[in-house]
């Protein structure tokens, strides 16, 4: 079981984004890293900020690193929320679409572009919740 948001977790995603033949197909035009930000929620067991980049292009994740902030404000889209909020989003209890609507899920990058792969942002999701998952607040 992978620990969220560790390097172990990116791994075992990375692995599924590009073992799955939906995405392949629903981001098959795709262009773009993204930067995923979990934000700091110390009295829920996540002290500092991570910043997770991904390489994701035409279909697969070519590349994946913990990066410091200044080289994840890099990434072509970023995608930032509190611990607690991803946690809600890997548990399904938070569509991501809805969340980037309502300002709970801080997006800087094209957002139409995002709306217009939005069966490729939910395949995504989809694949979060495959991981064997530990959260640092139920540990």
């Amino acid at each position: 079981m992978a620990r969220f948001p560790s390097e172990e977790w990116f791994e075992a995603f990375v692995r599924a984004i590009n073992g799955s033949a939906a995405y392949r197909e629903a981001a098959a035009s795709w262009e773009g890293d993204i930067s995923f930000v979990i934000e700091a929620e110390p009295d829920r067991g996540h002290s500092a900020d991570v910043w997770a980049w991904l390489d994701l292009w035409h279909g697969e994740c070519r590349g994946f690193r913990l990066v410091p902030p200044e080289e994840g404000e890099r990434a072509a889209y970023v995608l930032r929320a509190p611990y607690s909020r991803w946690k809600d989003i890997l548990r399904g209890e938070l569509d991501p679409i809805k969340a980037m609507m309502r300002g709970k899920l801080k997006v800087r990058g094209d957002l139409a572009t995002i709306v217009r792969y939005v069966r490729a942002a939910n395949e995504l999701v989809r694949l979060t919740r495959t991981i064997p998952t530990e959260f640092p607040d139920e540990a």
